[in-house]
């Protein structure tokens, strides 16, 4: 048994276990535990039903481990004479097919006579159609607004009865404000004792109806474990040995983990997780290498909130930003308001990674532009200000300063100086290129885009190939045993862009070709720059080196 024949396959670019037959279910047991890709899962908030997940955690602790699922394997094909129909999946099942004859003495109960298939309908609606001849409720010793005031009063009386006590025994005094019981102690005590006597009967009573149900139910149960793990337990492999749901290009199916999906900036992002632990994502979830949305979300309707990760994997980030609304759908089909509360920067594409230093030399113009115009108003504001208190206090004082002609010949100077340097440069920029064939230049154009966008794409190119889920499902209470590699043709799959059909549309404003012109204007513009920061760097572009 120990030298058990399993096959593999390369799933998500790790090479994984196969679980394609009942014999690979009936040795589950004897698989290398560092071959499975999860050793455990939580039990909620998955897409597999918290109740079958319930039956498969045996120690109640909320996470279900390896060794459980083994045990789950062996009880399926002890109860199962042929465990392939597991991977049906289906909540039916034959009666030929149950092993267990206690089992199928209760689905014969269930199914009419004409019927050799039960189901997990069947199997609810004889549970819930169960019906017990209960013990009575004794009769309450008071009126329900009686008892309510006493259990409303009690403390407070209890209170005013000690007190006066100690008022007899000359320790205390009851306060002037204090309320006083409309009855002896004495009264009050038996009203006690009665609606105390009357609880503990009631309880007693339901406590026994309940366990006459539950016992007039338990027939029933194993056979509901059956068909519960007969449609989920072949699922919860598919994402516990391999996680082949996940790498499944099936639209129709579905990681465990997957919550749903994020509607955002005209795309729609597959990959949503729930998240339950913020502090642990803090931790684990930069280490992914993903772009990730965290969002919070509500559903204005029912009240329902949670909290979730989408996994950004096509497209642009210019317009994602924190605050940023948006609409989620669980797998349900119930939608949430959501708005991004948190963002983790990450590579999403290579073309994006080329634009990346463009946009940084953008923003960083806009800042010193922006900075340095508010600046000069706070100063302009300040001199005003200052100029209009003076005026104010002396209307003599105000004298207009006196022409500076040194001070302004200093500044022309050298306004001078530096457009002289930059046309030297230009010029000698000029001359050393004057020479060149034409294929010279589109080498010296391509050598200064890698210069520039060079150093960004190799960045994200490395972290494209690293992209691993694994740490946001164990930030999620998974302990994942094998990367969860997301390629970069793997992640245009989880992230669905807006594709509109092909129209002409005259629209008023510039032309395309105009805004290709200065779109070309910039860049010339941005490489002319480049170009005088090398010359004056000391290199040549004649021989393409340093002098």
């Amino acid at each position: 048994m120990a030298n058990y024949k399993w096959s593999f396959a390369n799933v998500g670019g790790v090479t994984r276990v196969r679980i394609h037959d009942a014999e690979d279910i009936r040795h589950l047991g004897e698989l290398d535990k560092k071959m499975w890709t999860v050793l455990s899962c939580p039990t909620t908030g998955l897409e597999i039903s918290d109740e079958s997940l319930g039956l498969m955690d045996l120690d109640g602790d909320g996470q279900l481990r390896l060794k459980e699922v083994v045990a789950t394997a062996e009880w399926l094909c002890a109860n199962l004479k042929d465990p392939q129909s597991l991977f049906e999946q289906s909540d039916s099942l034959a009666l030929e097919n149950i092993a267990d004859e206690a089992i199928v003495a209760v689905a014969k109960k269930v199914v009419s006579d004409q019927s050799s298939v039960v189901s997990l309908a069947d199997v609810q609606a004889a549970i819930d159609a169960v019906v017990i001849e209960e013990k009575p409720i004794p009769a309450a010793p008071l009126e329900a607004d009686v008892i309510a005031a006493y259990k409303e009063k009690q403390a407070e009386y209890a209170a005013y009865f000690e007190q006066e006590k100690l008022q007899k025994l000359g320790l205390a005094l009851i306060p002037e404000d204090a309320v006083k019981p409309g009855m002896t102690e004495k009264k009050f005590a038996e009203m006690g004792a009665q609606i105390a006597e009357w609880e503990a009967a009631k309880a007693a009573a339901e406590s026994a109806n309940a366990e006459a149900l539950a016992a007039a139910k338990a027939e029933f149960m194993p056979l509901k474990k059956l068909l519960l793990l007969h449609r989920d337990f072949y699922r919860l492999l598919r994402n516990f040995v391999t996680l082949e749901d996940f790498y499944d290009l099936d639209e129709a199916t579905i990681a465990s983990f997957q919550a749903g999906t994020l509607i955002i900036d005209q795309r729609a992002c597959h990959l949503c997780m729930r998240v339950h632990d913020m502090g642990k994502h803090d931790a684990q979830a930069p280490l992914s290498g993903i772009y990730l949305l965290y969002c919070n979300c509500i559903n204005k309707k029912t009240g329902k909130t949670l909290q979730i990760v989408a996994a950004m994997t096509q497209g642009e980030i210019k317009n994602l930003t924190i605050g940023k609304n948006a609409v989620f759908y669980d797998n349900d089909g119930l939608d949430y308001d959501a708005t991004v509360t948190k963002i983790i920067d990450n590579p999403i594409s290579i073309r994006q990674a080329f634009w990346t230093p463009y946009r940084k030399l953008a923003k960083w113009i806009e800042e010193k532009i922006n900075k340095s115009a508010a600046e000069k108003d706070a100063k302009a504001f300040d001199d005003m200000t200052a100029k209009a208190d003076a005026t104010v206090a002396d209307p003599a004082a105000e004298k207009k300063p006196a022409f500076d002609i040194a001070k302004f010949a200093g500044i022309f100077a050298a306004i001078g100086m530096a457009l002289g340097m930059i046309g030297a440069a230009l010029v000698a920029v000029a001359e050393g290129m004057s020479g060149f064939h034409w294929w010279q230049y589109v080498i010296v154009f391509v050598c200064i885009l890698l210069v520039i966008s060079g150093p960004s794409m190799i960045m994200a190119y490395m972290k494209l190939r690293r992209r691993n889920l694994a740490p946001v499902l164990n930030a999620n209470g998974w302990a994942v045993n094998a990367d969860a590699i997301i390629s970069v043709p793997f992640g245009r799959t989880l992230t669905e862009q807006v594709a509109f059909p092909i129209i002409k549309i005259k629209k008023k404003g510039l032309k395309t070709w105009a805004k290709w012109l200065i779109a070309l204007c910039v860049i010339a513009v941005i490489l002319g720059i480049v170009c005088i920061v090398l010359h004056l760097c000391g290199f040549c572009f004649c021989c393409f080196c340093f002098h």
